[in-house]
C-alpha cells in the first residue's frame, strides 16, 4: 500500500530540514526562500520494536519493516492559491498527498531569515490554511456549476451532489476546512474521490529548539492534533550511530512535551488510519501495512492477490501472546491460536498465517 505523507509550511520553517532527517537524502536545505522547487520523495521504515522480538522468536534471517513515504513540498506564501510564489506547483503537489504535515516555526533564530520577519505560529498556521480553503474553494465553485446543469435534469445523483457542493462551499466561505463538513454514508459515496486539500488528514508540528520549555497555551492552543519537534536536534541525531543518538538524546535535557522523529512517523501512519499486521517465521519477520478495518481477506491482498482471491480461513494470534507462549507450536498447545474466517476485522499487531 503506497501512501503518503506532504511536509507543508512557509519558506524556511524547517520542512527539508524535517525531510532530511527523515530520509538522511542530501537534499538542498539552503537559507532562502523557495529552494525547494521540485518535490523531494522519499521511502522511510515506519518504527516497530514488535519486528525484532519476534524475529528471535522465529530466528528470522531478515526483517522487513513497513513503509511510509514523505514528500519535501515547495514552500507557500500568501496568494499561492492565485499562482504567487510557487503556488501552483504547490496546490499541484499536495493533492497528490494523502495527509499533510504542515510545519509551523516556534523558535527565534537572527540567522534564520522568516519570510514576514517575525516569528508567529498563529499567523503562519493561518495563512497557509486560508491559502488551502482558498484553493479548495475554487475547486468547488467551479464543479458547482457543472452540478448545477446536471441537476436541472432531476437526476438523483446530480442533486445530492449539488447539496453536498453547496455545504462545502458554505463551510469554505466562513473559512472553515473542508474535514469540518459532515456527510453521511451515501453522502460520502456520492462525493468519493474529490480529494480538497482541506479534507485530508492533517498534523500540525512545531518546529521548536531542543533546549526549549514548552508551554501548550502558548503555541496554538486551539489545535489539539499538534506536537513538538525540535527538527534541527532531530538532524544531528540521524547523522550519529544510533547507539550514540540515543545516549545523545538521554543526556539533553528535552521539555516532557517534545517527541522524536520516530514519534512523528508513527503518529503519521496512524494519522493515515493504518494499521499493521504480522507475519513470522525462519525466513523473514515481516509488518504488513493495511487499513483500518480491513477483514482478513483484503489484509491477505497485501501479501498476494491469490491470499484474497483464494483466502480459506487465517491462523491469527495477537503478537505480545505469541512470545509469552514462546512457540507457535505452545500457542497451538495451548488453545490461545485462533482460526478466523472471511468476516474477522484484523487487529494491529496480530500475526497471521493465511490459508488459501
Amino acid at each position: 500500500m503506497s501512501l503518503s505523507v506532504g511536509i507543508v509550511g512557509l519558506p524556511n520553517v524547517g520542512k527539508s530540514t524535517l525531510f532530511k532527517a527523515l530520509t538522511k537524502k542530501e537534499i538542498d536545505i539552503s537559507n532562502y526562500p523557495f529552494c525547494t522547487i521540485d518535490p523531494n520523495v522519499g521511502v522511510v521504515k515506519v518504527p516497530d520494536k514488535r519486528l525484532e522480538k519476534l524475529a528471535a522468536l522465529s530466528k528470522s534471517k531478515k526483517i522487513v519493516p513497513t513503509v511510509i513515504e514523505f514528500v519535501d513540498i515547495a514552500g507557500l506564501v500568501k496568494g499561492a492559491h492565485k499562482g504567487e510564489g510557487l503556488g501552483n506547483k504547490f496546490l499541484a503537489n499536495i493533492r497528490e498527498v494523502d495527509m499533510i504535515i504542515h510545519i509551523v516555526r516556534g523558535f527565534e533564530d537572527g540567522n534564520i531569515t522568516h519570510i514576514s520577519n517575525k516569528v508567529d505560529p498563529k499567523r503562519d498556521l493561518e495563512t497557509i490554511n486560508l491559502e488551502l480553503i482558498l484553493a479548495d474553494l475554487e475547486t468547488v465553485n467551479k464543479r458547482l456549476v457543472k452540478a448545477e446543469k446536471e441537476a436541472r435534469s432531476g437526476d438523483k445523483e446530480a442533486i445530492l451532489l449539488k447539496s453536498i457542493l453547496e455545504k462545502y462551499k458554505l463551510a469554505l466561505e466562513d473559512e472553515q476546512m473542508a474535514n469540518s463538513v459532515e456527510l453521511d454514508e451515501n453522502e460520502k459515496n456520492v462525493f468519493k474521490g474529490f480529494q480538497l486539500l482541506t479534507d485530508k488528514p492533517i498534523l500540525y508540528v512545531v518546529n521548536i529548539n531542543e533546549n526549549q520549555k514548552i508551554n501548550k497555551n502558548e503555541f496554538l492552543p486551539e489545535i489539539e492534533n499538534k506536537i513538538f519537534l525540535p527538527i534541527k536536534f532531530e538532524l544531528d541525531l540521524s547523522e550519529l550511530p544510533e547507539d550514540e543518538a540515543k545516549e545523545f538524546r538521554k543526556e539533553t535535557d528535552l521539555d516532557e512535551n517534545i517527541l522524536s522523529l520516530d514519534e512523528l512517523i508513527i503518529r503519521s501512519y496512524r494519522s493515515l488510519n493504518l494499521i499493521t499486521f504480522l507475519t513470522t517465521g525462519e525466513m523473514e519477520t515481516r509488518a504488513w501495512t493495511v487499513r483500518k478495518g480491513s477483514t482478513a481477506p483484503q489484509a491477505g491482498n497485501a501479501i498476494h492477490g491469490d491470499f484474497e482471491e483464494k483466502f480459506i480461513r487465517a491462523n491469527i494470534i495477537n503478537w505480545q501472546k505469541l512470545l509469552d507462549a514462546g512457540s507457535w507450536q505452545n500457542a497451538i498447545d495451548k488453545g490461545i491460536l485462533r482460526t478466523e474466517g472471511k468476516e474477522y476485522i484484523v487487529q494491529d499487531g496480530d500475526v497471521v498465517e493465511f490459508k488459501i
